[in-house]
């Protein structure tokens, strides 16, 4: 299936987290040097569209984030007006070595079985991107080879997490004008739940949700895992909390929100999996996730204790915690119905209609 089409596109590249003597050798030190001075939004493009947004025909604020979307889309993509006609869903696939300790309600094996049925186009955000024309790619990363239980050892190496980086910003191609990041990994809400406590501190049970649906002894179990891991990596720089508390999926996924920012490519993140990805662009830089949308409010708990902290209302609350980019996705809607409405709407003089009435100061209202 070609890119362009609706769907799925297995991303065939060999995982590059995998021992491969010919890749380039890259470092976190170089990405976060890369990573230093991070581009800003086009203020040009921006005010097009707050200009524009005036002139069309509904009162002032109606259409309410509607229109800071579209300003937003503008802004990040730097054109005027922003258009939605390639946005792209990349889900990332990663194993934990952590899952071993019986922290999810479901085996490591439904990683790779989860991806098959993606391949095969029967998951749930393969039929939300068939109905909004949206392009699917997954992107596995070793899912043979897990992650180091990072209760007992770093989770990557530095070599395979900047490896990840690198592979996550292949994500991010000349065309794409929106991009959705979710992912798929057994025992992801407890990577990321370690990461947001190693960052943010608290208590393990701040941050550490049902998941899957576990209780019980399980959650117990979950809860001292994400305890034990930010005891051990916390108080460090925010790539190396990546490093030693991520999996090869959230690394992918920093690579492509960071790959984006450089870019201008506008970005919905989908629940907490991903919000972990981003927490760690949020730390090395406050403004880092300026480009970024919050596509929806996941059932997890903690994600909206992430959001809360980045000052960022979901653009959708549904009650979803499935991950696979499916909130994410769904959120591309209104950002299609966001930019129509700015550049289809009429403006009041092209439809012959009246604009507000204007008053002399000191006149009634």
């Amino acid at each position: 299936m070609s890119e362009t089409d609706p769907g799925v596109s297995h991303d065939e590249t060999a995982p590059i987290v995998s021992h491969d003597e010919t890749a380039p050798i890259v470092s976190l030190a170089e990405i976060a040097e890369t990573l230093a001075h991070l581009p800003g939004p086009d203020e040009a493009a921006r005010e097009a569209a707050r200009a524009r947004d005036a002139l069309l025909t509904k009162p002032p604020g109606a259409l309410g984030r509607l229109e800071e979307l579209a300003e937003w889309l503008a802004a990040w993509q730097g054109r005027h007006p922003p258009r939605l006609d390639r946005p792209r869903v990349a889900v990332f696939a990663g194993n934990h070595g952590v899952a071993r300790r019986g922290v999810s309600a479901w085996p490591a094996s439904v990683t790779a079985e989860m991806v098959r049925n993606f391949i095969a186009g029967g998951a749930a955000v393969n039929a939300i991107c068939g109905a909004l024309d949206a392009e699917l790619r997954v992107y596995e990363l070793s899912l043979e080879a897990p992650t180091a239980d990072f209760t007992e050892a770093p989770a990557m190496t530095d070599e395979e997490c900047a490896r990840a980086v690198a592979y996550g910003m292949m994500a991010v191609e000349p065309g794409i004008d929106a991009l959705a990041i979710g992912e798929m990994g057994i025992a992801n809400t407890t990577s990321a739940a370690a990461i947001a406590h190693a960052l943010h501190g608290g208590d393990a049970e701040d941050w550490t949700g049902p998941g899957t649906g576990v209780s019980g002894a399980r959650l117990e179990a979950k809860i001292k895992a994400v305890r034990l891991g930010a005891a051990r990596h916390g108080g460090r720089p925010p790539l190396e909390v990546l490093r030693r508390l991520g999996g090869f999926e959230t690394a992918a996924m920093f690579g492509a929100l960071a790959a984006a920012r450089m870019g201008r490519v506008p970005v919905v993140l989908d629940g907490y999996g991903a919000a972990a990805a981003a927490a760690v662009l949020h730390a090395l830089d406050p403004s880092g996730l300026d480009h970024c949308q919050a596509g929806h409010l996941s059932a997890e708990p903690a994600h909206g204790r992430l959001l809360a902290l980045w000052g960022k209302a979901p653009l959708l609350d549904l009650g979803m915690r499935l991950g696979e980019g499916s909130g994410a996705a769904l959120a591309l809607a209104l950002l299609r119905a966001a930019a129509r409405c700015h550049a289809d709407m009429a403006t009041f003089e092209g439809a012959g209609v009246s604009g507000p009435e204007t008053r002399p100061a000191g006149g009634s209202g």
